[in-house]
């Protein structure tokens, strides 16, 4: 119980003595507090921050903690935004030198941005990481602008004085940049309008309007924003000027119309307007429209303005063309008179009880009163319409013209219906493709859609009429159809031969050649390609790489690798065979599974297989066949013979078996010459081996032995060794790595 108790009480201690470490590492960050500016003189804690007045931004805060600092530690004073918020807040000073000052003053300079009543600022430190009280909230602005606005109704920094105005204006503040950026008070006659805070003001009321940046309750006095003053009187002339109604607002032609104002004053000038835009000259108390001058149709005003009274304009009144008909042409300007067909030429009217009637060549169409007329001769012709109701009556306009020609003949396109390549393309259908007509003057119109089905056709082939094809298409299959092919077309008089569409389809027989080998042994050896295709008669060659190398052989000896097809000449196209691939003989198509020399553990047996042949001969040491299989098993060491024939060609490979030696490599021979355990003899898989290296080295590091293919004849003699039980050091290795390592102790 006693060491429990002992325990316990140390365990108290250890807690106590971290808690004690803890609180020694934590310090406690007072929030700062406005302090004296030393660098003015009988200046006193700032009660707000009014910077940028004279670009003074300056300030000090006091600053106080307690606890310890560690040395790497920061203060850092931060700014919140505008309503006390530190979620992003600013970085105003960063303290690296008063770890061990706790009541320390620093400067530092507001953002130029910072404008509000709600700003607090904090200290936090960095090493331990804490952060301090907040501050009360203080009043901050950086005034940028400090000099006096202007306010104008223009935008052009220009104080107007005064405006005198029958409808609401709008004042904007003119003279500085991004004014949008800034909060204002607006005052009307001395009187704050509340609510009023942007740099544009709309107006609808008399008074004197003023307006400064509101830079807070503590700031705004020193901003010394103050804009001029101006004196908008809304309204003022109140003499109500109109025009008085006119006896008619739609004119016909010939028509004219006077408009007055109904009230008139000795001291006024005139101004009338026409959509808004000043009539030159037009200035007496009337203004007649004419409907004669085009454009008369438009809405009239007029202006009085006079000293001491206020600009003052008319509502508008309305003046239309009750002929303000229009009548369009719904056909092409220019028409083709086809031969067996009927153009419809047609016109639309926006007019009041329309009638109609049709001229060609000036001449009028008897009986022709609809607002369409079918037409089959040529001609220049147009439509009078005129208008029978409404305000203004039989008053006619007349339709643009429609020129109707007949051609001089037609233009015949054939083509091919799909894509075609001459040689290349077993099948094509050819179709006629456009039908143009083509006037005196050589101009073209496209009639396909109206005549394709008109004409009657005729296709020819070399200049020979193809029986029954008479269609406006034609389908060829056969390679025995090429030719030349052209369409002739026949309607009412007109007589019209398509262009020359060349035809050269391709057969769609085949042909297969075959060789006796696809591999080339020697220059005694010969391959032969050859078809079953008759060549007797044929125009041919046959290539090698893409190179004629004979022309008048029907198969062919080859005597050098290469690429061979055998190409015919057939109905104008090159009809192309099957390529065989000779290839040159190469011995590592042959290959052995597994390869390389084959150890065999004492009585056991191992496969070997062969690949890529087509027969095998495995020979033994005496020449003896043993299997004509592409497998052979052995049992027994020694050195054997593959013979693999890939078609006429052989390629021999040997094979080694040795016996796996079951002994170990010995670590002590004897040296006495009793023709026992005289060598140093290692295992098979070691010795007699070109890749393998043997290395002896003496007791002192020296080597006295290098080889590779080592013989078992180590040592030579035994006059070598001055001494009994001389210890020898070895490393058996191939190129890549140590096989075995060890000592040889030699005893005479």
């Amino acid at each position: 119980m006693k060491n429990y108790s002992k325990i316990y009480l140390l365990t108290v201690f250890l807690l106590l003595f971290i808690a004690f470490q803890a609180s020694a590492q934590a310090i406690v960050i007072n929030a700062p507090v406005p302090a004296d500016n030393p660098n003015l003189a009988g200046n006193s804690p700032w009660p707000a921050i009014c910077a940028g007045n004279g670009g003074f931004n300056e300030y000090f805060v006091n600053i106080t903690w307690a606890g310890t600092a560690n040395a790497g530690n920061e203060f850092i004073l931060e700014l919140s935004d505008a309503s006390g918020s530190f979620a992003s807040p600013e970085t105003l000073a960063t303290i690296t030198d008063q770890n061990t000052n706790t009541d320390f003053d620093t400067s530092f300079s507001i953002p130029l941005t910072t404008r509000g009543q709600g700003y607090k600022m904090r200290v936090r430190s960095t090493d331990p990481v804490r952060i301090g009280a907040e501050s009360d909230a203080y009043n901050m602005y950086y005034m940028d602008v400090t000099s006096n606005l202007n306010i104008s109704e223009a935008g052009d920094g220009v104080p107007p004085g005064s405006i005198c105005s029958t409808n609401p204006i709008v004042l904007q503040v003119d003279n500085i940049a991004n004014p949008e950026t800034y909060q204002y008070s607006w005052y009307r006659s001395g009187t704050l309008l509340v609510g009023e805070t942007g740099p544009t003001l709309n107006i609808s009321q008399s008074g004197m309007y003023s307006v400064f940046i509101d830079y807070g309750p503590i700031c705004t006095g020193s901003g010394n924003t103050d804009s001029n003053i101006v004196d908008v009187t809304i309204g003022a002339g109140g003499s109500g000027i109109a025009i008085a109604p006119p006896t008619r607002t739609a004119l016909c032609t010939g028509d004219s119309e006077t408009l007055a104002i109904t009230i008139t004053d000795p001291s006024w000038s005139y101004q009338w307007y026409k959509n808004d835009v000043a009539i030159l000259g037009a200035i007496g108390s009337s203004y007649t429209v004419n409907a004669a001058t085009p454009g008369f149709e438009a809405d009239y005003a007029v202006e009085i303005s006079a000293p001491g009274v206020c600009t003052e304009r008319s509502e508008v009144v309305a003046i239309t063309n009750a002929d303000n008909y229009t009548v369009s042409r719904n056909n092409p300007a220019n028409v083709v008179v086809l031969p067996s067909q009927t153009q419809t030429l047609n016109v639309s009217t926006t007019a009041n009880s329309p009638t109609f009637r049709w001229f060609r060549n000036a001449v009028e169409l008897v009986g022709e009163t609809s607002s369409t007329l079918s037409i089959t001769q040529e001609g220049e012709y147009y439509a009078e319409v005129t208008q029978s109701g409404g305000a203004c009556t039989s008053s006619s306009k007349n339709s643009e013209t429609t020129v109707a020609v007949a051609p001089a003949s037609f233009e015949l396109v054939a083509d091919y219906a799909s894509p075609y390549t001459s040689c290349v393309t077993t099948s094509m259908v050819l179709e006629v493709q456009t039908i143009n007509a083509v006037a005196a003057d050589g101009t073209t119109t496209d009639v396909t859609a109206d005549l394709v089905d008109a004409f009657t056709y005729q296709w020819q082939r070399n200049g020979t009429d193809v029986a029954g094809q008479t269609g406006k298409s034609i389908s060829l299959a056969s390679n025995t159809e090429n030719g030349d092919y052209v369409l002739t077309a026949s309607l009412a008089g007109y007589n019209e031969i398509s262009n020359t569409l060349p035809i050269q389809l391709l057969t769609s027989e085949t042909i297969t050649i075959t060789s006796t080998s696809t591999v080339y042994c020697s220059a005694s050896d010969i391959v032969t390609v050859s078809t079953t295709t008759d060549l007797t008669s044929a125009t041919f060659e046959w290539q090698k790489d893409s190179v004629a190398v004979s022309s008048t052989d029907e198969s062919l000896n080859i005597s050098e690798p290469g690429t061979y097809r055998l190409v015919l000449q057939q109905d104008g196209c090159s009809l192309i065979s099957n390529e065989i691939i000779i290839a040159p003989l190469d011995e590592n198509l042959i290959t052995l599974d597994p390869a390389g020399e084959i150890v065999l553990p004492e009585g056991t047996s191992r496969t070997v297989r062969a690949n890529g042949g087509t027969a095998y001969r495995w020979m033994n040491a005496s020449n003896d066949e043993m299997s004509t299989s592409d497998s052979v098993t052995f049992t027994e060491a020694g050195t054997y013979t593959l013979i693999a024939s890939i078609d006429n060609c052989e390629i021999t490979k040997q094979v080694t078996v040795s016996i796996l030696d079951t002994f170990k490599v010995p670590n002590v021979i004897t040296v006495n010459g009793d023709g026992i355990n005289d060598q140093w003899i290692i295992p098979n898989l070691y010795s007699n081996k070109a890749d393998v290296n043997v290395i002896i080295y003496n007791e002192q590091g020296e080597e006295i032995l290098n080889e590779f293919d080592y013989n078992n004849n180590w040592p030579q003699s035994s006059t070598a060794f001055q001494k009994q039980n001389m210890v020898f050091y070895y490393k058996i290795r191939n190129a890549s790595e140590v096989l075995k390592q060890g000592t040889i102790t030699v005893i005479r």
